[in-house]
């Protein structure tokens, strides 16, 4: 007989157990956790022994052929981990520290709950230990505040979503009665000092999770369900025809999503957290030495449409037009050079260019000038033709950018581990595009570069610095983010007339150029015209100078959605990028010490920052030289929508 089978990880049937406490504190004793057990698991997170997240839930709700028996809490036990560890791609740190302590509580009849307190936060996750295959009909994860909190979060109309909506700044009282749902990650402000950004790692063969009003005032976890029946919709597309009653049919025997709690007592550690990374797991590539993360010269934003004495052919989606592309890249020292949509005869067919476009002679010129080429293809096109790894790889393409997945199911999760492994099988980097945000593949395997899911200068107008401010706290703490920056046509919010193929950014030219130092990303765009980078030749040095990975990172001066200054050094160089979201036309000062240097040596800081007029006319910027030390404090002034970069050597 069918049976539903709940494990609730503390629905707990027929519990002979009298309740039980445990207590977990962070290793410097700042964070702590209270796990109470009784006929339901609830847990409290606390930050300096206030809580800040109360009488929370959690479980698993799943389907199985076995009759259910009593459950009880088995054992538990405490460990501590103090180890380090070199991410193949280091976003932030070539050295990634990972210390905390945890509780794990296991109990009969195969599940278990795993906690782990860092310093900066908290995570847990299911296990299961069962030796046939589930179906999970729902996973339990509620939250609740003490008080009002805000949100900053982003709201689509439903699972199908590119997570590319901006960000909303709502109270949770009012939030959790509206019926909404938001996507991961999301910001809370607890109004008592903490800030708490909320996502999952270890992301495998399970859907992602979304959140939604949870009683007077919390959230829940909701997931969509597998899809059983779809249809093509369009050349690049999938509709969902029919649903199952489950969200995941999977092992019995597996560890399930990390559900992760970064807590920051200061703005600046969002940007400096690396809980994706800790709590991945481990590379899977056995010789990832092959991976080059860099910059990418890019056709798509621009339109194709290089101009200028030097063009002397007619500019589009043609072999003459990618060539320039190519040897503007090999110019700069840019690795990559991005084919977009229009590379194609037709999208559904991933191996006939355009009449127009010689590929194989491309990928020849290429090669000979160090420069690999990228292809886009929509995922339909990947899906139905999975043998184009070897084909593509065999001709000498390095990478594909893989578009309009724009769901986040199990099935579509799959989808994207499936495309990871076989482009590492044949030496080839992915960006993803139309994607969720990062969960912890691109750890196992690296040669995922950077994926989408942000509101990105592809949106142009509606791109803006009041909402690309909350990205080094929100979408870019969790992971790699195709952001693609590098205007070089700036202009201030009441100007704005850019379209393509002269598109252009809001904010002004330094901050467009500060976006390289504080945006991460494995494939970093330079998303703008050829024929203006040319023109704009500083700023272009600058900007192609700046790496794409970090040894350090340090937030010098954080506020979340106004002003964000961080420096990040790469060898022996120092880059610092500010930006200010504020369209308040009273400039921003910055004091900043640069005691983060060596000490009793000189060093030579080139800076970009706004010019005089840059309030007005945004593209109006100054480049200045000067010698620092570590006993220097430099004054750093922004405009509105402002920005400033540097680098010191």
């Amino acid at each position: 007989m069918r049976r539903t089978f709940t494990l609730l990880l503390g629905l707990l049937l027929s519990l002979p157990l009298a309740a039980k406490d445990f207590g977990l504190e962070s290793p410097n004793g700042k964070i702590g956790v209270a796990v109470h057990v009784d006929k339901q698991i609830t847990y409290t997170i606390y930050g300096d022994r206030k809580p800040l997240l109360k009488d929370n839930s959690l479980g698993l709700k799943l389907s199985h052929q076995a009759s259910t028996r009593q459950i009880q809490l088995a054992r538990h036990r405490t460990t501590s981990s103090e180890r380090s560890f070199q991410p193949v791609v280091p976003y932030k740190f070539s050295t990634v520290e990972d210390h905390y302590n945890a509780l794990r509580l296991d109990f009969r009849g195969g599940w278990s709950v795993e906690f782990r307190a860092y310093d900066d936060g908290v995570a847990y996750r299911l296990i299961t230990d069962l030796k046939d295959s589930i179906k999970v009909l729902n996973e339990e994860f509620t939250i609740h505040f003490p008080t009002d909190y805000t949100a900053v979060i982003q709201q689509p109309g439903g699972f199908k979503t590119a997570y590319e909506e901006p960000y909303e700044q709502v109270g949770t009282t009012e939030w959790s009665a509206a019926g909404r749902m938001a996507v991961l990650p999301a910001l809370l402000d607890t109004k008592q000092g903490y800030k708490i950004l909320i996502s999952e790692a270890g992301l495998a063969d399970y859907p992602c999770m979304f959140l939604t009003g949870e009683r007077d005032n919390g959230m829940k976890g909701i997931f969509p369900k597998v899809p059983l029946r779809s249809e093509e919709w369009g050349d690049r597309s999938m509709r969902i025809l029919e649903e199952a009653d489950y969200i995941a049919a999977t092992a019995g025997e597996r560890t399930f999503p990390w559900r992760y709690f970064v807590i920051a007592d200061e703005d600046g550690k969002l940007i400096e957290n690396t809980m994706t990374a800790r709590l991945s797991e481990p590379c899977e590539i056995d010789d990832p030495s092959w991976i080059r993360p860099g910059q990418v010269s890019w056709d798509f934003w621009n339109a194709a449409s290089p101009y200028g004495p030097d063009v002397d052919f007619v500019a589009g989606f043609n072999t003459e037009t990618y060539k320039y592309f190519i040897d503007f890249s090999a110019r700069f020292g840019i690795p990559y050079m991005i084919m977009d949509e229009g590379w194609a005869k037709d999208t559904r067919d991933p191996f006939t260019a355009n009449p127009y476009v010689d590929l194989q002679e491309l990928i020849r010129y290429g090669r000979e000038k160090n420069v690999g080429i990228i292809l886009w293809l929509p995922w339909l096109t990947v899906e139905k033709h999975f043998d184009l790894f070897e084909k593509l790889s065999d001709w000498g393409i390095v990478g594909l950018k893989i578009d309009f997945m724009d769901r986040s199911d199990q099935w579509m999760v799959n989808f994207y581990e499936r495309v990871a492994r076989e482009a590492a099988r044949h030496k080839m980097i992915v960006d993803f595009h139309g994607a969720f945000k990062p969960a912890g593949l691109e750890y196992r395997y690296p040669n995922v570069l950077s994926y989408e899911g942000v509101r990105g200068m592809e949106q142009m107008g509606s791109c803006t610095p009041a909402n690309s401010a909350w990205m080094p706290y929100i979408r870019n703490a969790v992971g790699p983010m195709d952001y693609t920056p590098g205007a070089m046509i700036s202009m201030q919010p009441e100007a704005y007339c850019g379209n393509r193929p002269n598109s252009a950014s809001i904010g002004t030219r330094a901050y467009q150029m500060a976006l390289y130092i504080l945006f991460e990303s494995g494939v970093q765009m330079l998303s703008d015209n050829p024929t203006l980078y040319y023109r704009e030749e500083e700023c272009t040095r600058f900007i192609c100078d700046v790496p794409v990975t970090w040894d350090e990172t340090r937030a010098l001066y954080a506020v979340a959605g106004k002003q964000t200054m961080v420096a990040k050094r790469k060898g022996d160089k120092w880059y610092i990028g500010a930006i200010n979201a504020e369209d308040d036309p009273r400039d921003i000062t910055f004091n900043v010490p640069l005691d983060f240097l060596p000490k009793g040596k000189t060093f030579r800081m080139t800076s970009f920052e706004d010019g005089i007029n840059a309030f007005r006319q945004a593209m109006d910027y100054r480049k200045k030289v000067r010698e620092v030390t570590a006993d220097d404090t430099i004054t750093v002034q922004l405009t509105r929508n402002g920005g400033w970069a540097a680098v010191i050597e």
